[in-house]
């Protein structure tokens, strides 16, 4: 029978992962590392979890996610609105840890594709619900369609910002813009 886990080790191990992606050196990361810095053996580490991925997923699950954080005022104007959610998104996905997140949510859904989707609806049901908010708020003032989709939207707003920043190029201001404004030019009224 496998010995329960000691919750002050499993979450150093966290912990000493959480670190490593904000650090952006995950790619780089090994079990026996791990290990040293989280203070365990790493037969510990090898006893309780499959994989780098997996700690890694369980780490950024129960952890404070950089990124699904973002949260903007409504205004009355949903361009402005979409604007700078769209802009504070894609400056927190170009810092260091966003881009480290990034990249590590990548890591982990190669290696498994049910945590993989466990971590995305984290990240993506805040902002999902922020994007459908303010869609819906423009529907009831009449300046969005009523047969626009939300989720969509967060989506393609998602995937843009998430893409820029695993390159390594943040979206510009103008590229901002421009997005928004063929956006709006699709939804609106």
């Amino acid at each position: 029978m496998p010995r329960p886990r000691s919750e002050a080790a499993r979450q150093s191990v966290l912990e000493a992962m959480r670190a490593a992606v904000i650090a952006g050196t995950y790619e780089a990361v090994t079990i026996e590392g791990l290990a040293e810095s989280a203070g365990v053996a790493k037969q510990t580490i090898y006893r309780w979890w499959p994989s780098k991925a997996a700690i890694l997923g369980e780490a950024l699950l129960e952890g404070d996610l950089s990124g699904a954080d973002v949260e903007v005022p409504m205004t009355d104007d949903v361009r402005a609105d979409l604007h700078a959610w769209f802009s504070a998104t894609s400056e927190g996905l170009a810092r260091p840890e966003g881009v480290a997140l990034a990249r590590a949510l990548i890591a982990v859904t190669a290696t498994d594709h049910q945590l993989g989707l466990a971590l995305n609806e984290r990240l993506a049901a805040p902002i999902r619900t922020w994007v459908a908010e303010r869609i819906a708020r423009g529907q009831v003032d009449e300046e969005i369609r009523a047969d626009v989709d939300a989720a969509a939207i967060a989506d393609q707003l998602i995937a843009m910002a998430s893409y820029a920043a695993l390159i390594g190029q943040p979206l510009s201001e103008e590229r901002i813009e421009e997005t928004v404004a063929r956006l709006l030019r699709g939804i609106a009224r």
